[in-house]
């Protein structure tokens, strides 16, 4: 494979699990800070920390990783590349944001995107983005029979303008169970049941683009998507402003919530290997 450009990490493992990160990144071009509203703005809807949350996932369970430094406020790479919505009828961002989660304007007035820069991002970001994640699937599946793809996100809270009240802590989307076997999707379920944390099923968030271009249980390849309410690891304010958002990673806080997570994976690899689950989660730090 060609070397990697700065902006895209790789954790090349062997075990049957990759773990995306694709809205982990803050950064953007230098060129963008005088068009967005505010650098904040165009930041503070990042799933803040999140690959902080799932460090221990290369080396406790031998897991493969590819995340992107670039701010999906610069283009969303879990977002299907034509444009079109993944759920239609509801509020939701596109490829190009040009709004917040809470709706306002992400740019100053003429300072959008026109096709042309949009293209020439797809073919900067995206594009590397999932020629990765293709060949790093295409390598794990050389490996093993079965692999999963796991797509790892959060989200604040409360967000009216993207749904009513508060969001449960677990949200596990599988494209309504298309996108993986549904007894996989059961067994985290139940994980995230017995947490007593909250959970749901296909709810809000039924899984992005990733979930749903990569997931082909008929092939091998089981893709199921974790969007966390932040307030599982990080403390969320009452009114998120400039001087309190994010709030810093605090790894004790993570503490219960890493250890439900940490079997949700082991339990992911446990089904694609035909094993049964082990019930520790001790080796997950």
């Amino acid at each position: 494979m060609n070397a990697l450009p700065d902006w895209l990490t790789v954790h090349r493992g062997e075990a049957p699990l990759l773990i995306s990160f694709p809205h982990t990144g803050s950064d953007f071009p230098p060129e963008l800070t005088e068009r967005y509203a505010t650098p904040w703005l165009a930041q503070r809807d990042t799933d803040w920390w999140v690959h902080h949350l799932y460090d221990f996932a290369a080396e406790a369970l031998g897991a493969t990783t590819v995340r992107t430094s670039i701010s999906r406020s610069v283009i969303d790479v879990n977002r299907d590349p034509s444009g079109v919505s993944l759920y239609p009828g509801q509020n939701t961002t596109g490829l190009c944001p040009l709004t917040t989660f809470d709706n306002e304007p992400l740019y100053h007035e003429g300072q959008a995107p026109d096709e042309a820069e949009i293209a020439g991002r797809r073919e900067k970001w995206f594009d590397p983005y999932h020629a990765t994640l293709r060949a790093e699937i295409d390598r794990l599946r050389a490996i093993h029979p079965r692999v999963v793809v796991y797509d790892a996100h959060s989200i604040r809270s409360h967000i009216p303008h993207l749904f009513e009240g508060q969001l449960p802590q677990f949200n596990i989307g599988t494209n309504l169970d298309a996108s993986c076997d549904p007894a996989l999707t059961d067994a985290v379920e139940a994980l995230c049941a017995a947490s007593g944390m909250g959970h749901v099923r296909n709810g809000r968030f039924k899984g992005g683009w990733i979930t749903r271009h990569y997931g082909a249980p008929a092939d091998g390849v089981h893709a199921i998507q974790m969007e966390l309410a932040c307030r599982g690891y990080m403390q969320e304010p009452d009114t998120v402003t400039a001087g309190n958002w994010p709030s810093p990673w605090l790894p004790e806080r993570a503490v219960p919530l890493r250890a439900v997570l940490c079997q949700v994976l082991r339990a992911c690899m446990a089904f694609v290997q035909g094993t049964d689950f082990p019930s520790s989660s001790r080796h997950c730090a």
